[in-house]
């Protein structure tokens, strides 16, 4: 049996590995140009009302899959006190199934590979991108569509014993999803597997390496590459001395420290837990307080936010071969953002304990930055976060990354933000953030709901500034 440190160091060597299928990035270029040509996918946008196999309940108005399974849409009426927008009514998708986002990871060579996946979602911006080995709800994987079994399920069901690096349930957008939950796994076959028409192995590195793409890596690999157990001395020791990248590999030591200890940042996130007061209650869909039908779909009658769309969707080599399904739409990209800062020879991240209506506790880690900036047109100037022109107005040195990156492609259509570090040397204060190394963040990922979906995305971005200079696929 292997021991939690020999994990750790067989994943730092792949997180500076090159190798498996593809000794250069055109080579994986060649690669996902070709699976993507060998899939197909059209999304057409229909009318709510015209869905196939949904309906609207006639008294509420939810939008119900007809077989009471996968998903509804259905309203929320949100209160949150002592906050420039104490109260507000949205919908909200509510699905209470657990999915499955596994990674099934393999030695090739001496060296752990990931089997990664080459993608379409009806909501992705661009077709094809990378996802992780199995990407399913319990309604797919269960066949409720009578469509083709999801590969390699095998390896997740009833995983456990040595082979589980993790294996955790993690939230996914509170502001979207009313307490959804996935269970994020990657587990190490056992036997020799090999890639299927559509999957690839790549190292740990050249998945880092691919983060950078815009709209490559999806959020659900995302999603499960943050937890797996990286925190540790071996980052620190691969990685290049000096600089910005030195102090920020030494983050993942927690023999290096931090500014509050890791006790400190549990109870900071119990009292905000405690002392936050948010309430919530369904509401019918139809006749919610603040939108209107138009053109077929929900939106808000100030043009903000989001929307609620129809699409219907004709695919090829995908479980199922045409489907309709209710989405969310955002208006205008998003901004997530870390603001950096090195303490004592340490890189630490400003953490914001953020409320979100469909947390499941209230609070969860949020990036120092997370929002639409377009919608603070419509906003108390109160609203606007703390650190947005702080983010918006840095120096190009002061930016150590910047890319755009997609959303869950699945039930949002065309999601995407920017996705940025910015560092500072500012001491900042607010009594809803606080300074956190990487090991600290690191941890508290090994627990649910701790750090929200949008942090563990941008923690991934971080740690690819390790080791993507020194991974080439």
């Amino acid at each position: 049996m292997r021991t939690r440190t020999s994990t750790h160091e067989r994943l730092v060597a792949s997180a500076f590995g090159v190798g498996g299928q593809f000794a250069t990035v055109a080579e994986f270029q060649d690669w996902l140009a070709s699976a993507a040509g060998r899939t197909r996918m059209e999304t057409s946008r229909v009318p709510l009302v015209g869905l196939t196999g949904w309906r609207a309940d006639e008294r509420t108005g939810d939008l119900r899959h007809h077989s009471g399974r996968f998903f509804r849409v259905h309203g929320l009426d949100v209160h949150l006190p002592q906050r420039a927008v104490p109260r507000w009514s949205q919908p909200i998708i509510d699905q209470p199934e657990i999915g499955v986002l596994g990674v099934l990871v393999k030695e090739i060579g001496g060296t752990l590979h990931c089997l990664m996946q080459a993608k379409r979602e009806p909501g992705n911006h661009n077709g094809v991108q990378l996802s992780p080995t199995v990407q399913a709800t319990r309604s797919n994987y269960t066949r409720v569509h009578q469509g083709r079994a999801v590969p390699y399920l095998e390896h997740f069901r009833d995983a456990g014993g040595p082979g589980v690096i993790a294996d955790i349930r993690q939230s996914e957008q509170g502001a979207w999803f009313y307490r959804k939950r996935n269970r994020n796994m990657v587990v190490e076959a056992a036997d020799d597997v090999e890639a299927a028409e559509g999957f690839c192995w790549l190292t740990l590195g050249q998945v880092h390496r691919l983060i950078a793409v815009p709209d490559l890596v999806n959020m659900d690999a995302r999603t499960v590459l943050a937890c797996l157990p990286l925190a540790g001395p071996g980052l620190a020791r691969s990685a290049p001395t000096g600089g910005f990248v030195d102090t920020l590999a030494r983050s993942y030591d927690p023999a290096a420290g931090s500014h509050h200890s890791t006790d400190e940042i549990l109870g900071w996130i119990t009292e905000m837990r405690t002392s936050t007061e948010l309430r919530t209650w369904p509401r019918p869909l139809a006749g919610l307080r603040g939108w209107r039908h138009a053109d077929g779909a929900i939106v808000h009658d100030s043009g903000r936010f989001f929307g609620v769309i129809g699409v219907s969707v004709r695919a090829e080599g995908r479980e199922v071969a045409a489907w309709d399904q209710p989405m969310i739409e955002p208006v205008g990209t998003g901004v997530i953002a870390f603001l950096v800062r090195r303490i004592d020879g340490v890189l630490h991240v400003l953490m914001h304990a953020r409320a979100e209506a469909g947390y499941a506790d209230v609070i969860e880690l949020a990036p120092t930055v997370q929002c639409a900036p377009g919608n603070y047109d419509v906003l108390p100037e109160a609203a606007r976060p703390p650190f947005l022109d702080l983010v918006l107005g840095a120096r190009p040195p002061d930016v150590r990354y910047d890319t755009i990156l997609s959303e869950e492609g699945g039930r949002f259509h065309r999601a995407r933000n920017r996705y940025l570090v910015v560092e500072t040397t500012e001491d900042l204060s607010h009594p809803e953030y606080r300074w956190v190394a990487q090991h600290q963040i690191a941890e508290l990922l090994r627990h649910s709901f701790y750090v929200n979906v949008q942090a563990r995305s941008l923690y991934v971005c971080l740690t690819s500034l390790v080791t993507a200079p020194r991974a080439r696929p």
